[in-house]
């Protein structure tokens, strides 16, 4: 059934004559009349008869227009919706994200474009730091910020900056006035580390081997906050990606982060998209924005600091 062969059988039967009708949507009458016959063929049953030189709803008219009704109103809510998502100005873009960049990259970077495009939307889902498929790979979100390389080559992956690591300590550890230190310092201190599965653990037992050790893990945390937690409460410390470039305070604690010397000590952070899946117009335009902005740029710490 055509959806405005259905149309012009509600007006029919609302009060409308096909010759309206006909006028309204710019056909011919004989073509309404046909359309309107074939789709009681259809139905195997008289949908409209004739009063006086009008038309009305039999029994089964009337049964079937409450469906009519609530169908249309459905798909004129549909075509609403998808019309409000192709709309660059007006669409929806989901994001996801690790947490570890949700608390001000991700802000900041909606806040800034919808300076310019004030209606567009977002919905927002967090993303787990350990290794794993890109939420975009699954069709689950538009874009994501990430600093996991993925690794199916159906997910795009542009760099957006190098984020500088630094080890959290313990708010009266015996570095915490430093600006930097390398990992050797701290050789022989406990540490807390994330799980094995995390992709920044792997960076960070990277770095200690190249340093000449074996970090001791004192406790083993699922997410970051929970690392800097038990930093904060003298627990060990830990390898942890730099917060806001003007920020030297650990977020979710009390604790110190001090740059860390190490080559290597850094992770980048970039944007993921599906290569398959085309981006809605509102998802492309926040895409680009991402792009021409890229990243924050970490202050140099002169050597005079380092003491």
């Amino acid at each position: 059934m055509e959806t405005d062969v259905l149309r012009w059988f509600q007006h029919v039967v609302d009060g409308v004559t096909v010759t309206e009708v006909a006028d309204i949507y710019g056909v011919s009458q004989p073509g309404v009349s046909r359309a309107l016959t074939r789709l009681q063929q259809d139905l195997g049953t008289p949908l409209l008869h004739k009063n006086g030189r009008a038309l009305r709803a039999t029994h089964a008219g009337m049964v079937f227009k409450r469906h009519v009704d609530a169908l249309i109103h459905d798909l004129d809510d549909g075509l609403a919706a998808v019309n409000e998502l192709i709309d660059p100005e007006a669409g929806t873009v989901t994001i996801a994200f690790q947490l570890s960049l949700g608390t001000w990259l991700v802000p900041r970077m909606i806040g800034d474009f919808r300076t310019t495009h004030p209606r567009v939307q977002f919905l927002l889902e967090s993303s787990h730091d350990a290794l794993g498929s890109s939420l975009v790979a699954q069709g689950r979100t538009d874009l994501e910020f990430t600093a996991r390389r993925p690794r199916n080559p159906d997910v795009r992956w542009a760099p957006l900056f190098a984020q500088p690591l630094c080890l959290a300590v313990p708010p009266e550890h015996r570095l915490s006035g430093r600006v930097e230190v390398s990992l050797a310092e701290v050789a022989t201190e406990d540490f807390v580390m994330l799980r094995p599965d995390w992709e920044l653990r792997s960076l960070t037992d990277s770095l200690c081997a190249a340093a000449g050790f074996s970090p001791r893990v004192a406790f083993e945390g699922h997410d970051l906050p929970v690392v800097q937690g038990f930093v904060a409460a003298g627990l060990g410390v830990a390898v942890v990606p730099a917060e806001e470039p003007t920020s030297q305070s650990a977020p979710h604690g009390t604790g110190r982060l001090i740059r860390l010397t190490d080559a290597g000590a850094h992770r980048d952070v970039g944007l993921a998209w599906s290569r398959s899946r085309r981006l809605l117009p509102s998802a492309k335009l926040f895409r680009e924005h991402v792009m021409r902005a890229g990243g924050p740029a970490w202050p140099q710490v002169s050597p005079e600091r380092t003491r």
